[in-house]
């Protein structure tokens, strides 16, 4: 499938050390496994001339205090704490001063971020998404997407996971309600 490198973004969700790096606070090994498949996709995207949207999730530390229900830390634990080594990009990640940089806090990359402003902006249609975690962060951010009327296409075999049935169904899903699926191979710019 070929797309327009002047519509077209490619959203790296979450390829943080706290996620990609055996000592980070909620490590998969899958996370790891793709950060050199992602670099590669984003490696043809640049140079094809498409735009590379990066996604941090930040917590400051007391973001959930006195919350009601929502409480990230209360499910999976303190991690990718604001100002922390846990918080960083993976350090194999080309980030470059023309990348946009979303820094958010929750598994949703448009939620009161500037994501969508910055997308807009630049007269973007397409997103090509891939990162981790796939039925988090990546799930959320192109179902979000989709909602917004861009056209969300999850990269498959650069999106990371914990359980495998956890990357199947995220795909599955995508696929069925709100976007496509491909696999690198299958992506090309015009």
């Amino acid at each position: 499938m070929e797309f327009d490198p002047d519509s077209t973004a490619v959203v790296v969700v979450d390829v943080q050390n706290g996620f990609c790096h055996p000592e980070g606070s909620l490590y998969a090994p899958a996370s790891e496994e793709v950060v050199d498949p992602v670099t590669s996709l984003v490696s043809r995207a640049r140079e094809a001339g498409a735009s590379v949207v990066y996604t941090r999730d930040v917590h400051p530390p007391e973001q959930f205090e006195g919350n009601h229900y929502y409480d990230e830390f209360e499910r999976w634990g303190e991690h990718v704490v604001e100002g922390t080594w846990d918080a960083q990009f993976h350090d194999r990640l080309d980030v470059r001063n023309e990348d946009y940089v979303v820094e958010k806090h929750t598994y949703d990359a448009f939620y009161q971020t500037g994501l969508e402003g910055h997308l807009d902006t630049y007269g973007i249609d397409d997103v090509l998404v891939c990162g981790t975690l796939a039925n988090v962060c990546v799930l959320h951010t192109a179902g979000s997407a989709g909602l917004r009327d861009y056209r969300p296409v999850l990269v498959e075999d650069a999106i990371g996971y914990i359980e495998e049935e956890h990357r199947e169904y995220a795909l599955d899903h995508a696929d069925w309600l709100f976007g496509e699926v491909l696999d690198r191979d299958e992506v090309a710019f015009q």
